[in-house]
């Protein structure tokens, strides 16, 4: 009898052990600790476009996480920028924060009231009805692991994004894409005379990015590209020069494709 009692406490405390073990190894289960965090940095930049100025108000960042609700970043340096400032390979540091671990599937990008472009010299209104309601939505799949440090990018292209109506007037329909360090193929390169007035494509199936070289020097980037195989098409804005075309430019995560000096000829 004595022996059957002792047996019975034996198999009750390997069984109390046993679920000591399962509840500490999710205790420190990275996915399920709340006091796990990541290190985002969060950067604006911008596309292409023809204006003289473009004014974005950007008043709050929001990101949704997989299987929980949306978060609000802060601090955000809110504010109105001119996102002309930031193109080939420049942008601005939006905010700087930590977050819990885990994988983000959404980033929502709240605009205020006071967005604007320039045209020729003169400002206009632009009217952002959808983007003050319920914000911009972006897509994003990207794991964040505590104690890492991430970059994020939030490309704004302006050309795409800005409409002129019949009337005379200008809408604000934002096209951004968000992409990270880990989804960053870049193409980089000059292009010659400075007076082309040129812009590069970069084209992927149905996917093309683009860039307006600097008038100072003819320098272009174009970044966000995701991995595969592009086209290179630089179209001059004057009368007298060709088009350039390059084919098979092969673009990896993490690279940099430096095209050097594309020259367009008469």
């Amino acid at each position: 009898m004595k022996q059957t009692i002792k047996l019975r406490m034996l198999a009750i405390l390997v069984l109390l052990g046993s679920v000591a073990g399962l509840s500490s190894c999710k205790k420190n289960d990275p996915n399920t600790n709340p006091n796990d965090k990541a290190t985002v940095n969060m950067h604006l930049t911008d596309g292409p476009s023809a204006y003289d100025h473009v004014y974005l108000d950007i008043q709050q960042v929001e990101v949704t996480m997989s299987g929980s609700s949306a978060v609000t970043l802060a601090p955000v340096r809110a504010g109105i920028y001119d996102i002309m400032q930031f193109r080939n390979g420049l942008d601005t540091l939006l905010l700087r924060t930590t977050i819990s671990a885990g994988t983000i599937s959404q980033i929502r990008l709240i605009l205020g009231n006071n967005n604007s472009v320039v045209v020729n010299g003169n400002s206009y209104a632009l009217t952002t009805p959808s983007a003050q309601e319920s914000g911009v939505k972006l897509n994003l799949n990207q794991t964040f692991v505590a104690n890492g440090s991430y970059d994020i990018w939030l490309d704004f292209d302006a050309g795409k994004s800005i409409v002129v109506t019949g009337n005379g007037t200008y809408k604000l329909k934002p096209v951004i894409r968000a992409y990270s360090a880990t989804t960053n193929g870049r193409i980089k390169g000059y292009v010659l005379p400075l007076n082309a007035v040129a812009t590069v494509y970069a084209i992927n199936g149905t996917d093309t990015l683009s860039a307006i070289p600097n008038a100072a020097d003819g320098f272009f980037a174009i970044s966000g590209a995701v991995a595969g195989t592009y086209t290179l098409w630089v179209n001059p804005g004057i009368l007298g020069l060709q088009a350039y075309t390059q084919t098979n430019i092969q673009v990896t995560y993490g690279t940099e494709i430096n095209l050097g000096t594309i020259t367009l000829l008469p």
